[in-house]
């Protein structure tokens, strides 16, 4: 059984480097909105890709700031550059348990952002930028199911990757379906690329495409996000990812306390499984988002009690 320090810093490695390559990946389809689309257009997506980052929706200094914010603000603790220092620091501290590629990995990685940070030429290439965040990323997620011996560590690695993963495309997803409550011109109303855009930013376009072909429509998108079993960004998808991973480690563990954790993520799971789209979004879409945030943060605040803040003495024999 490892050490709840080892068992914390595990999940935050997966939870910071899952939040540095979805902050990449939209500022990524955000610029592109940007160069596709002249100043006096409105592009709404552009707005809500940066709302639902929590960067600030009208910005005086312009698109540049606010992707200095996304990308190399430390203050901000979705940054890439703030996530990435964070989970090279776990990694360092439970440096024993990953393998040596992986410490490799997550090192490069950590130096390409400090030096692309300290190189004043990087705002002429920002999708350069944005881009090895992502491959960097990628790799050391292929690097970690290929060196890491799939037992208890590997399963909070899943933990962690995954529950980041449903909150984020949640809180992505809110952001794009209009509150019928606030006037039709706020927020401004979304057209066929800006719905393509939110598919781009969640690397769901070909799948959905596959799936419904190009015929993009908001209840559509809306289906494949929240409730595709099969796309690797939809939030059913990571629910189950999630739930296998706390099956897991209950197992692994043997320790009573996990099983709450593993009925949290069972009951997301199974209300996704049995949801429809016409009916959520017949009723309250954004209700429904918000309680699927609310239970990730549950699930997480199960996982953290039982297997890295519990009471010594559940962890004794009886």
């Amino acid at each position: 059984m490892l050490l709840s320090r080892v068992a914390d810093a595990l999940y935050w490695i997966s939870r910071y480097l899952e939040r540095a390559e979805h902050t990449a990946r939209l500022m990524d389809v955000a610029m592109d909105l940007g160069l596709d689309r002249a100043s006096a257009v409105d592009a709404p997506a552009i707005e809500r890709l940066y709302g639902s980052l929590g960067l600030p929706a009208d910005d005086a200094a312009g698109p540049p700031s606010r992707l200095n914010d996304a990308l190399f603000d430390p203050s901000n603790g979705t940054s890439v550059a703030a996530c990435v220092i964070a989970a090279r620091e776990n990694a360092r501290q439970v440096r024993e348990e990953i393998s040596s590629e992986m410490w490799e990995q997550i090192n490069a990685l950590y130096l390409r952002v400090r030096q692309i940070r300290t190189d004043a030429s990087w705002a002429g290439r920002p999708h350069y930028v944005s881009r090895s965040i992502i491959e960097g990323v990628h790799l050391f997620q292929g690097i970690t199911d290929a060196t890491m011996g799939h037992g208890e560590g590997w399963q909070y690695l899943q933990a962690g990757r995954f529950l980041e993963r449903a909150a984020s495309t949640a809180m992505l997803l809110d952001a794009f379906l209009d509150d019928d409550s606030l006037p039709a011109a706020i927020p401004p109303p979304l057209d066929q690329a800006d719905w393509v855009a939110l598919l781009r930013s969640c690397s769901a376009l070909e799948g959905y495409c596959r799936h419904y072909t190009a015929d993009v429509r908001p209840e559509r998108v809306t289906e494949f996000l929240l409730l595709d079993a099969e796309c690797p960004r939809s939030i059913r998808f990571a629910a189950t990812r999630v739930e296998g991973a706390l099956r897991a480690l209950a197992r692994h563990t043997g320790r009573p306390s996990g099983a709450r954790a593993e009925r949290l993520s069972g009951r997301l799971r199974a209300s996704l499984d049995y949801a429809q789209v016409d009916e959520i979004l017949a009723e309250d879409p954004h209700a429904y988002l918000a309680g699927v945030s609310g239970q990730c943060e549950h699930i997480h605040a199960a996982l953290y009690q039982s297997y890295v803040s519990y009471p010594i003495e559940s962890a004794l024999p009886a």
